[in-house]
């Protein structure tokens, strides 16, 4: 399909503007018919119902999912510890809302609280550890919400929110202020106590001129 076909959806013209979020509430069962029904939309729920179709991803935000995907599943390949999820992983909240973010991480801790089958199923556990990164179309005072309000309110225990655009990092840790790293040239994201001896270089993330 060419480019100018894909325009031709008008949902997929308004979305180059950004997330849209649907007017009425839904409730979660709704919901996940919808989201099965519609693979190829890219879904999430807030807690009161409210339901949020995500901007498709354009090449830049892609390659710096990936970036970050792929650290991280190397550093959990040589540990063990856990499971890594992309943006196509649906995590159902213990506050009702229905997320997905760049990547996260869930510890086998977590891990054994759900239930048998489990992958045939939504994840019903909040993960331990999420990433999420702006794209030129997200609005970095809802990411901001998102991170405090959704991911760290339901148990998230560390946490970055990444903006390639001004080159800053918001690290989120349970219990403790935010902090924020200001620059990428030669600076690194650690995993700290929770994922001792990930890093992330932030080149990585850095928008190609």
């Amino acid at each position: 399909m060419t480019s100018n076909a894909v325009l031709e959806n008008p949902l997929m013209e308004f979305l180059e503007f950004g997330p849209m979020t649907l007017h009425s509430s839904m409730d979660l069962d709704c919901f996940l018919k919808m989201a099965i029904r519609f693979p190829d939309l890219r879904l999430e729920r807030e807690k009161n119902g409210k339901v949020i179709i995500m901007t498709p991803v354009k090449k830049g935000s892609g390659r710096r999912e990936l970036s970050v995907a792929f650290f991280v599943k190397l550093w959990n390949h040589t540990t063990g510890l856990g499971e890594v999820h992309g943006p196509s992983s649906g995590f159902y909240l213990p506050d009702g809302a229905f997320k997905s973010p760049d990547c996260a991480w869930i510890s086998d801790e977590r891990l054994a609280q759900l239930p048998e089958n489990a992958d045939e199923y939504f994840i019903s556990v909040a993960p331990d550890f999420v990433v999420e990164i702006r794209s030129s179309s997200d609005r970095l005072s809802v990411l901001k919400k998102k991170m405090t309000e959704v991911w760290m309110a339901n148990g998230v225990r560390l946490a970055w929110l990444i903006d390639p655009y001004s080159e800053k990092v918001w690290i989120y840790r349970e219990g403790r202020e935010v902090e924020v790293l200001k620059g990428f040239e030669g600076k690194k994201l650690k995993g700290e106590e929770l994922m001792p001896g990930m890093e992330l270089a932030l080149k990585e993330m850095m928008v190609k001129k």
